[in-house]
């Protein structure tokens, strides 16, 4: 019985010692782990060998490294090239709340140019509409007959894509959102 409790105290510090070290942004220090564990130094070494020990034997995607006297919980780089897949569809999810308002207006008024985009924001538009051009939602479409000829902007089909519809008319109405907006 003796056994068992002892086998599940440490199963548990490893439960303990993997979630501190899936949260934690920066490498945490062994002095921080004995301080919240409040077990010898040694004992914390030998569960954190052992966790390196079964990551590596699942080949698991993610592995534990030490880093002068830190750990830290890291991406096994033998996943680099799904997790690099995974970083190109899902910086298209990340969209700052600029960039979604300057998308929106886009979509509803294109093709438009930068200063009429300007003037319903009311604030430069120069970083949203960039980084919607990285991100191929929008494109250059054209260009106004105006004096210095500017861009007209206006979506992509990898908009379209994002938003699961296959035209522009799919878009809710103006009045859809007055109406949730009311709510």
């Amino acid at each position: 019985m003796e056994a068992m409790n002892l086998f599940n105290k440490k199963e548990q510090i490893k439960g303990i010692i993997e979630s501190l070290l899936f949260i934690a942004e920066k490498p945490i220090s062994t002095k921080i782990l004995l301080t919240i564990l409040n077990i010898s130094e040694s004992h914390l070494k030998e569960i954190i060998f052992e966790l390196m020990e079964e990551y590596k034997l699942r080949n698991s995607g993610i592995i534990i490294i030490k880093i002068e006297d830190s750990y830290q919980m890291v991406t096994n780089p033998e996943y680099a090239e799904w997790i690099k897949i995974f970083q190109k569809i899902h910086t298209h999810n990340k969209l700052s709340e600029q960039a979604l308002e300057t998308l929106a207006i886009i979509a509803y008024r294109q093709p438009i140019t930068k200063a009429e985009i300007e003037k319903i924001r009311g604030i430069n538009s120069d970083y949203a509409i960039k980084s919607l051009i990285e991100k191929k939602l929008i494109k250059i479409v054209g260009k106004k007959e105006l004096p210095g000829r500017p861009f007209l902007y206006g979506t992509t089909k990898e908009f379209l894509k994002l938003f699961g519809i296959s035209s522009l008319n799919e878009l809710p109405g103006l009045t859809d959102f007055q109406k949730i907006n009311a709510a």
